[in-house]
């Protein structure tokens, strides 16, 4: 069976119960849809069962840490404090003289 709309690898979708995964491959030849949940766990679909399960697309989650058991919070990026926020550079007069 041919899929009306096949899956592209990257996208984001949601199961009936609200599981969210993405699409890691599809092979059109063999007709099957890899995904991995948030959680790490990878699963497979046959196009025929892709059509009937009635997934939701939806957009990538904020927190991509999902799938790693063994991040610290440095690996996230969030501690590094001299880096200034997006869209923004110090210059010299952001920083007081103190006369």
């Amino acid at each position: 069976m041919m899929l009306e709309k096949i899956p592209q690898v990257g996208n984001w979708y949601k199961t009936q119960d609200n599981q969210e995964f993405e699409v890691v491959a599809v092979d059109e030849d063999e007709e099957f849809i890899e995904i991995q949940y948030f959680g790490g766990e990878v699963d497979e679909f046959d196009f025929d069962s892709w059509a009937t399960m009635g997934f939701t697309e939806i957009a990538p989650p904020e927190d991509w840490s999902g799938p790693f058991d063994d991040l610290e919070k440095d690996d996230l990026g969030y501690t590094d404090t001299n880096v200034p926020p997006e869209n923004r550079s110090f210059s010299v007069e952001d920083f007081d003289k103190g006369d």
